[in-house]
């Protein structure tokens, strides 16, 4: 079981996204747990007040440090407390790490991930370098806040847990899962728009479809993501 604990100021943004379908089903049947934590109920200002001026000035506030690392601190008392051995703290930032699939697989092997969301100018450096482990980013672009990428993540990690996805082969045959792009899928009805369904599905010939199905995959890689296509002949070599 993994427990996804992301600090937040938009704790029901999180939760409405992440407790619905597959997840939602997963959480319900024990096999992950997701809580929002709100950082805001750790401030010592009065005023609920989490962000100030920058220091050498600047456009936009900061987050401060003290609310996120007594929100941090909370998570982990709670963690400690069941007798686990601690947690890899995931700041969700442009300037981290790209996420990707072999990511995913290996964040989904812990028993506890804390996501850390930022809004807007983002935190206080002093807390980012005591407790976080890892900083990711899930692409080349800005958003608005952490949670969003935060949600993503939990979503791709969550789904490799083992019991969250009924067809355990789902996570295996998808995108990514062997380092080529997923083969083109069809249902019923067999004509549609005058499209027919592939033939070779439609024979019964196990061996045949997987062989038809593999060669889809690496045509399609080579047409749209030739990056991939280079590593996948690179390690068949």
């Amino acid at each position: 079981m993994t427990n996804f604990h992301i600090l937040t100021l938009f704790p029901e943004m999180v939760l409405q996204g992440l407790h619905t379908s597959i997840l939602g089903r997963a959480v319900e049947r024990n096999c992950i747990s997701i809580e929002a934590v709100n950082i805001r109920d750790y401030t010592l200002d009065k005023h609920g007040k989490v962000d100030d001026y920058t220091y050498g000035g600047g456009a936009g506030m900061l987050m401060q440090a003290q609310p996120v690392y007594d929100a941090w601190r909370a998570v982990e008392e709670r963690i400690a407390a069941r007798g686990a051995s601690g947690s890899r703290v995931i700041y969700v930032t442009p300037q981290g790490r790209t996420f990707h699939q072999k990511m995913a697989q290996e964040l989904a092997q812990e028993e506890d991930l804390i996501f850390l969301c930022g809004h807007y100018e983002g935190i206080d450096e002093r807390v980012l370098e005591e407790i976080v482990t890892d900083e990711i980013s899930i692409g080349d672009y800005v958003l608005t806040g952490g949670e969003l990428p935060a949600m993503v993540m939990v979503d791709a990690i969550a789904r490799l847990v083992p019991g969250v996805l009924h067809n355990t082969d789902s996570a295996v045959t998808e995108s990514f899962g062997d380092g080529l792009l997923e083969y083109p899928q069809y249902s019923r009805p067999e004509i549609w728009h005058d499209k027919r369904v592939p033939p070779i599905l439609l024979s019964g010939d196990h061996a045949k479809v997987d062989a038809w199905r593999l060669e889809q995959s690496i045509l399609r890689t080579k047409e749209r993501r030739p990056d991939l296509y280079e590593a996948y002949c690179s390690r068949k070599a």
